[in-house]
């Protein structure tokens, strides 16, 4: 494990880099608190520190106080040597931001046994920021196909609609069903119409760039937001979306299987629409339109489809 260490006496900093690199850690050694600072803001920094409280430049809470202010880096777990005694010097060294100290002379084996606390320590944080961002993941994903779930992705095609009204730009919005699904799970079962669902979410991500959105709707509808996309690309974008289903067969656990997907699109420049909810019902019924033309194929929302078609999904 890496571990910085910052003091401004040589003869001290040489006799701690031996002793911890005895103990197995790679150990970065610096003489004043602004190269301490710079060691410890690069992106594989140490995550532990050792630091001198008097230094050149910048002193050791002087250290704590400008990491502590950070928020987009791991947390680091630092220990402030000092030869200061008093309990104020202490509290006012924890108060900077300091996890631990140690009084010099330091002690080899209380030295060891502090560091394999922040140690404990860190491994604790880490397995904290895991499971928080378990958590966030299961909460905004769909656990099939690990895309966006309904409820945000329909939250970001909102979002983006806002800023392409204020940019006055274009956001294209698709709304995908695969053709026939509900007899792929009436002749092959639930295993491999699950082998579908998540191949098809990992060939729309392909051909998605990494700025657009891709979401699960619901059952075997898929939602994409392509982001300043111009509405005169609209349907060639579909069409290599709906290709990318329809050209190559998916394998699944009885073998391979050949799918197809129609589409609705909606280029958000022709319509003067202000919701979310009536975006989404216009590009439906574009859907709507691809099936009962046959499936496998694209429709564009326009004006002249704003009569009723029945559902033939």
């Amino acid at each position: 494990m890496k571990i910085l260490i910052a003091d401004d006496e040589a003869i001290s900093r040489r006799l701690l880099e031996k002793t911890l690199e005895r103990e197995g850690y790679e150990v970065i050694a610096v003489d004043n608190g602004r190269l301490a600072l710079q060691q410890l803001s690069l992106p594989d920094a140490p995550r532990l520190a050792l630091l001198d409280w008097m230094m050149p430049e910048m002193d050791g809470p002087s250290v704590c106080q400008a990491i502590r202010k950070r928020h987009d880096q791991p947390y680091v777990h630092i220990v402030l040597l000092t030869s200061r005694g008093s309990k104020q010097d202490v509290v006012a060294g924890l108060e900077a931001g300091a996890d631990d100290y140690l009084t010099k002379p330091w002690d080899p084996a209380e030295l060891n046994a502090r560091l394999r606390v922040g140690q404990r320590i860190l491994q604790l944080e880490d397995r904290l920021v895991e499971a928080r961002e378990t958590m966030r993941f299961k909460a905004t994903h769909d656990p099939l196909t690990s895309l966006f779930n309904r409820g945000v992705i329909v939250d970001l095609l909102a979002r983006e609609l806002t800023r392409t009204r204020r940019e006055k730009g274009c956001t294209v919005v698709m709304l995908g069903d695969l053709d026939h699904f509900k007899q792929v799970n009436d002749s092959y079962g639930h295993v491999v119409g699950d082998d579908v669902l998540r191949e098809v979410a990992r060939r729309l991500l392909s051909s998605a760039r990494s700025y657009d959105f891709v979401g699960r709707y619901g059952g075997e509808e898929f939602l994409i937001v392509l982001n300043n996309c111009d509405s005169s690309q609209a349907v060639a974008r579909a069409e290599e979306v709906r290709n990318g289903i329809a050209n190559r067969p998916i394998q699944t656990a009885r073998g391979p299987l050949s799918v197809t997907m129609s589409l609705g699109i909606l280029a958000s420049r022709e319509w003067d629409l202000d919701l979310v909810e009536e975006i989404l019902s216009e590009t439906d019924r574009a859907l709507y339109r691809a099936k009962a033309d046959g499936r496998n194929c694209v429709r564009l929302a326009t004006r002249s489809t704003l009569y009723a078609v029945a559902d033939t999904r």
